[in-house]
């Protein structure tokens, strides 16, 4: 009888070790590739979400600078505040996808100003709305004297902004009423709920014709304001942005057209709850 291999090749045990350690070894390559494909992916993502649209410093230089205003920065939010006379009145505002939350600070200082409310501009995680779970009390925390909110948005904010009415309805603290900037919901909204719609002639992203075919998910009584000359990008001082149309008047004149349309809503609003 032939003497035994001393390397065990001639192993019966040996010769099916082999094929399952090569095996191991591609299913941890395999493995380790998708890891690492994964870590890739997220970094990229996060990287992304990080360049936003940045304000305009001068116009947000001019809000710190105006002596009838506060502007306060916190953690989840940036607040602005009326020096003088303020009202009982709030609104929670959340920003477009990617867009500096100072971006807004020109947009709604006016109806900070003229209407006495504060207004919490929301800084969202990930720069994007729909990231973004925290509930309203989460924001309105900010300014504890507002005994009445509403909630708002511009682009993806306004359709996170839906979405926060109605669980806020659902939690029992419904808002006084919704303003939609450039914006519409992605669902219906309560029949019950006040809700101001405004938007832009030359909007290229959230257009006349998107705003048309999205009304009936909001009540029949909604108030829509389409501001002539206006783009998508009219409602932030933030610059031009990618797909968006050419804006036929100065920001001034659409940041007040803004202006105008909230104090007559929540005017109107609240007359219509005494």
């Amino acid at each position: 009888m032939p003497p035994s291999d001393p390397t065990g090749t001639d192993s019966p045990v040996a010769t099916t070790r082999r094929p399952v350690s090569r095996l191991r070894r591609r299913i941890r390559f395999a493995g380790f590739t998708a890891l690492t494909a994964l870590a890739l992916g997220i970094v990229v993502i996060l990287f992304w979400t990080q360049l936003v649209m940045p304000a305009d410093r001068a116009a947000a230089q001019a809000v710190f600078d105006n002596p009838a205003v506060t502007v306060t920065d916190t953690a989840e939010s940036v607040v602005i505040a009326p020096v003088d006379a303020a009202s009982p009145a709030g609104l929670v505002f959340i920003p477009g996808a990617k867009v500096d939350p100072y971006a807004y600070l020109a947009t709604l200082s006016g109806t900070v100003e003229t209407t006495g409310m504060t207004v919490i501009i929301t800084k969202p995680t990930l720069n994007l709305a729909f990231f973004d779970q925290r509930p309203l009390s989460a924001f309105t925390a900010a300014a504890p004297g507002v005994v009445s909110w509403f909630v708002g948005g511009h682009s993806l904010g306004g359709v996170r902004a839906c979405m926060l009415a109605d669980d806020a309805d659902a939690a029992g603290d419904a808002v006084a009423g919704l303003v939609l900037f450039a914006s519409y919901c992605a669902s219906p909204v309560d029949d019950e709920l006040a809700v101001l719609s405004i938007s832009g002639s030359e909007d290229g992203l959230s257009t006349p014709a998107k705003i048309e075919s999205t009304a009936d998910l909001l009540p029949a009584d909604t108030t829509f304001v389409q501001i002539e000359g206006a783009n998508h990008a009219a409602f932030g001082a933030y610059g031009a942005q990618p797909g968006d149309g050419e804006a036929t008047i100065p920001a001034a004149e659409s940041e007040q057209a803004i202006t105008d349309a909230i104090t007559e809503f929540v005017a109107t609003t609240f007359q219509q709850n005494e």
